[in-house]
């Protein structure tokens, strides 16, 4: 699983699935596919949709999605970002309610 470092708050120094907000004419495809440029450098083809969360005023949709190019890195408002397995998964600080979440749409690291 792709995990960025959020150097941001809400969050800043945790760990979460990259994503951002949905520019104004913009698809989710398509601000999935910017955001994880901006965020990761890598260039990825979307997938369906995974889960939908509300926290606060957010309403988050997350999807899955395939890297197909770029080079992984931090950027924009990432520290760090990794592929990480379970055993990482398991041991990085996260964001409030993300393993909980994955878990409950069976989609936590193998």
């Amino acid at each position: 699983m792709l995990l960025v470092q959020r150097t941001n708050e809400p969050g800043a120094g945790l760990w979460s699935v990259p994503g951002g907000r949905v520019e104004s004419g913009e698809t989710d495809a398509e601000a999935l596919v910017r955001e994880l440029a901006e965020e990761t450098g890598l260039v990825v083809e979307p997938g369906p949709l995974v889960g939908r969360v509300r926290r606060g005023d957010y309403d988050i949709a997350d999807y899955s999605a395939r890297a197909i190019g770029g080079t992984l890195r931090a950027g924009d408002d990432a520290a760090d970002a990794r592929w990480v397995d379970a055993a990482e998964f398991a041991a990085l600080p996260l964001v409030d309610e993300l393993a909980e979440t994955l878990g409950g749409w069976g989609v936590l690291p193998r």
